[in-house]
């Protein structure tokens, strides 16, 4: 099966694929396609378990990356595009920009954690406690504050996380601890981004992830956290303009 995707810009112009977290959908960009749909290809599929890719069983990290290639090279006008991945999604476009620089121009991966977590089991626990509970209105709101939603996306996040399959929920979340950069070199350009309040482990491992490619390069975003294409959304819009067209970053990044 496909996953679904999502499609606003001239259909001539380059391409950018926005890859969203787990529990949510393509909505969570919908400032950024507002923002980029003027004079960029944008493509915004919803991850398999998710959205309306509900019905497409999340296999892996790796399995999603090649479904997205695949979306690329069909969708995108030229066959190739640019990739902005966050949370969930920055592990899917990272796998992308070492496995596929056929497909990929460059990738942005945000709130990405490439190293081991001191204690994996309990992640996992937790991960399987919360997946019969997550759709629950509580929880969804506590989730939203944890995350810094702003009031006015709050009601989108609740209805695009209670679209999530459980099942996709638990096995991506556990992918996501388990994952690391796959052993090989690729030329794609990278960014590696965190936010400045976000856990250790994920801004350590920024230096990490652009090490990993000849082209890669680190930047912390003040002030926001794990979510924060939403908390600040036209500084994140702004640092896909720039690294798309390979100009100066916004000043406002810091090096990592």
């Amino acid at each position: 099966m496909t996953i679904f995707v999502h499609e606003a810009g001239p259909h001539d112009a380059d391409a950018v694929v926005l890859l969203h977290a787990v529990g949510t959908t393509g909505w969570m960009w919908e400032r950024q396609v507002t923002a980029l749909k003027s004079d960029l290809r944008v493509l915004v599929p919803d991850l398999p378990g998710h959205g309306r890719s509900a019905a497409v069983a999340w296999e892996s990290i790796g399995g999603t990356a090649a479904l997205v290639a695949e979306l690329i090279a069909a969708r995108a006008p030229s066959g190739r595009a640019h990739v902005v991945g966050l949370s969930l999604g920055g592990y899917v476009a990272a796998t992308l920009a070492a496995t596929a620089p056929d497909v990929v121009a460059s990738a942005i991966v945000s709130g990405v954690n490439v190293l081991p977590f001191p204690n994996p089991g309990r992640l996992r626990l937790m991960g399987a406690l919360m997946a019969p509970v997550m759709k629950w209105g509580p929880v969804l709101r506590a989730n939203a504050r944890a995350l810094n939603v702003p009031d006015a996306d709050v009601d989108g996040y609740l209805t695009a996380a209670r679209t999530t399959d459980r099942h996709a929920f638990r096995k991506a979340s556990n992918d996501a601890i388990d994952f690391r950069l796959p052993p090989r070199t690729s030329p794609c350009r990278v960014l590696a981004v965190a936010g400045e309040n976000e856990h250790d482990l994920t801004k350590r491992s920024l230096a990490e992830i652009a090490a990993a490619f000849p082209n890669g390069e680190a930047r912390l975003a003040p002030g926001v956290g794990h979510a924060w294409s939403g908390e600040n959304p036209d500084l994140f819009t702004a640092m896909i303009r720039a690294h798309l067209s390979g100009s100066a970053l916004p000043d406002a990044l810091t090096h990592a």
